[in-house]
């Protein structure tokens, strides 16, 4: 074999047990989780915004950002819910790069993923309790999820997970929100059989166990954008984009399924610049179609202290070492103009 065994992982309950969750933190969280899921059930007319950045690189920086969100939630909270963007994994379509916090905790150091899963429950845990606010994490490895899921307030499926069949499957037993993004070829049926499979119950092997689902009422669709086969970037986040996805979902017989959409990745063209642009015209679809006002219930922004990007081994606490985003001003102004909008 090629494998060489570097350290055993400890198991889901050690961890836990290490670094526990309390019966307040609980609570809080059970509050935070409604707030979420009456938005995309549709019971709530309150707006969600998934915002925060690309990779969760530096635990103090990340906690700082978040503390800053949840004093703004306090000024938009008639409107919208904030759900602070803790991605911990980075997809890398190549295989490299840094590929995130579970696998290096110090981007400047060697993986060590051992410490890494340590230091993502410990930070997810911390922001819960110094903000208020549960998070949001991409599901990279559908196997990581129990570390996470007493912390976790809602589930995104990446673009290159998405066909994927354990993700499909495990998705379908979680009971928190789950985003399903549309791949990078745009397909939209392949989204729209991902929704499917999240739906309905399953029985499928997941973590050594024979395992039965009930279905997730609350997986929902996502659009990112796509990438052609000559590496163009195509926007599906206009309104008649959002049109069509639903008169496609409605054939299955989808009543009018929640939408996010992401306004960075192929659908800004990965300028991060772009967002407040395209987000305002998100809003404005929305007010030209009694469908899309009930459909598309939330955003996908990439924002962190400090504009821009910079490469791994950067000395700029709190600027993302992966996809550029917006700084926090920016940021700060364009949530309050989607309060007034939402």
């Amino acid at each position: 074999m090629s494998f060489s065994y570097i350290q055993k992982i400890p198991t889901v309950a050690e961890l836990i047990e290490e670094i526990p969750m309390s019966e307040d933190l609980k609570k809080v969280k059970q509050e935070h989780d409604k707030a979420i899921q009456d938005i995309i059930s549709g019971r709530s007319d309150r707006f969600l915004i998934i915002v925060g950045p690309c990779s969760a690189d530096n635990e103090d920086a990340v906690c700082e950002y978040v503390a800053r969100l949840a004093k703004l939630q306090d000024k938009v909270k008639e409107r919208l819910v904030l759900v602070p963007r803790v991605y911990t994994n980075k997809p890398r379509t190549t295989g490299e790069g840094y590929k995130g916090m579970a696998h290096q905790p110090d981007p400047n150091e060697d993986p060590n993923i051992v410490e890494g899963l340590k230091a993502i429950r410990n930070m997810h845990v911390r922001i819960l309790k110094d903000s208020g606010l549960s998070a949001a994490d991409e599901m990279l490895y559908p196997g990581n999820y129990p570390l996470l899921a007493d912390v976790l307030s809602y589930v995104a499926v990446g673009a290159r997970s998405v066909e994927n069949q354990q993700h499909r499957l495990t998705v379908s037993g979680l009971d928190v929100p789950v985003g399903l993004k549309n791949p990078t070829s745009g397909d939209l049926t392949v989204l729209l059989n991902s929704l499917q499979a999240a739906l309905v119950p399953h029985v499928f092997i997941y973590n050594g166990w024979e395992v039965k689902t009930s279905g997730n009422p609350l997986a929902h669709l996502i659009l990112r954008g796509a990438t052609d086969h000559f590496g163009k970037n195509i926007p599906n986040y206009h309104y008649e984009d959002l049109m069509q996805l639903l008169d496609m979902s409605a054939k299955r017989n989808f009543v009018e399924p929640a939408i996010v959409v992401d306004v960075n990745h192929a659908n800004s063209n990965k300028t991060f610049s772009e967002q407040p642009r395209i987000a305002l015209e998100v809003m404005q679809s929305r007010q030209k179609s009694d469908r899309l006002r009930k459909s598309v219930r939330g955003l996908m922004i990439e924002s962190y202290l400090v504009e821009g990007a910079q490469k791994v081994g950067g000395t700029i606490c709190g600027q993302s070492i992966t996809d550029g985003c917006l700084g926090w001003e920016d940021s700060e102004k364009l949530l309050l103009e989607l309060a007034d909008q939402a």
